[in-house]
């Protein structure tokens, strides 16, 4: 299997950034790491092994970017509309930077946006924000809004709201679309959600197809038996539905 290491100074971040690429072509998967995650979590959760006869077989590239939730989401020590801005930031970075690197490796024109848990959320929000550069999106166990307190994990934005956190909650702004040709975009997308059944976030999860179904955008929302929010279980999941 073709593996890479990239590192470069990023403008947008200020700092160094690194990323891990794995394959040769096929289509383009950008994953996002759960919160503590880092660029190398994917490996290191082997989800590269079970997804190694895609991704040898040159139907799949993946690109796994870095994590920088301790800078955004979970900064405790920051204001929340400091958090959010550090999101922002994040997504400025993926759209003006990782992107064109991915474009210049591999013009495949399908993009895949991917992740568990938090990752789910930001590849989840980085889809229906940016329809029309996703091709599909495969999330698992993610969590949608996270301005709302589930069992133990916190609103992570600590009541604070505004313009900017709403247009960043997959859920608060997309009942909203009315544009004929972001629904469009929608409605192309390939888009499926994987959730275990005793999971934390199945409500985000259902609510979030509830309002998809009420747009009239297909998806697919799959169960999973038990709570199945740890790698054991993504990495059942992933060669079914990446």
């Amino acid at each position: 299997m073709n593996r890479e290491y990239h590192l470069w100074w990023s403008p947008i971040m200020q700092r160094d950034m690194e990323l891990l690429v794995f394959g040769h072509g096929g289509a383009k998967v950008i994953v996002f790491p759960t919160r503590d995650g880092r660029f190398y979590e994917y490996e290191n959760m082997r989800m590269t092994e079970v997804l190694r006869h895609k991704i040898d077989a040159g139907h799949i590239q993946l690109f796994c970017v870095d994590g920088i939730y301790h800078e955004s989401f979970y900064c405790w020590w920051a204001h929340p509309s400091g958090r959010i801005q550090r999101h922002v930031a994040f997504e400025n970075y993926i759209l003006e930077e990782v992107l064109p690197f991915m474009e210049g490796k591999n013009p495949h024109p399908c993009l895949i946006s991917h992740g568990c848990s938090l990752g789910a959320y930001q590849a989840a929000n980085f889809a229906f924000r940016h329809p029309q550069k996703v091709a599909k999106l495969v999330a698992f166990s993610g969590r949608y809004d996270l301005t709302e307190s589930v069992e133990h994990f916190d609103d992570l934005l600590h009541s604070y709201y505004d313009e900017t956190v709403y247009f960043h909650t997959p859920t608060h702004f997309l009942p909203n679309i009315d544009c004929p040709k972001i629904l469009e975009n929608l409605r192309r997308m390939d888009i499926v959600f994987v959730i275990g059944e005793s999971d934390p976030f199945l409500e985000s999860n259902q609510k979030l197809s509830r309002i998809l179904s009420e747009k009239s955008i297909p998806h697919q929302l799959h169960y999973w038996g038990e709570r199945a929010h740890r790698a054991h279980y993504w990495r059942q999941m992933a060669p079914l539905y990446i």
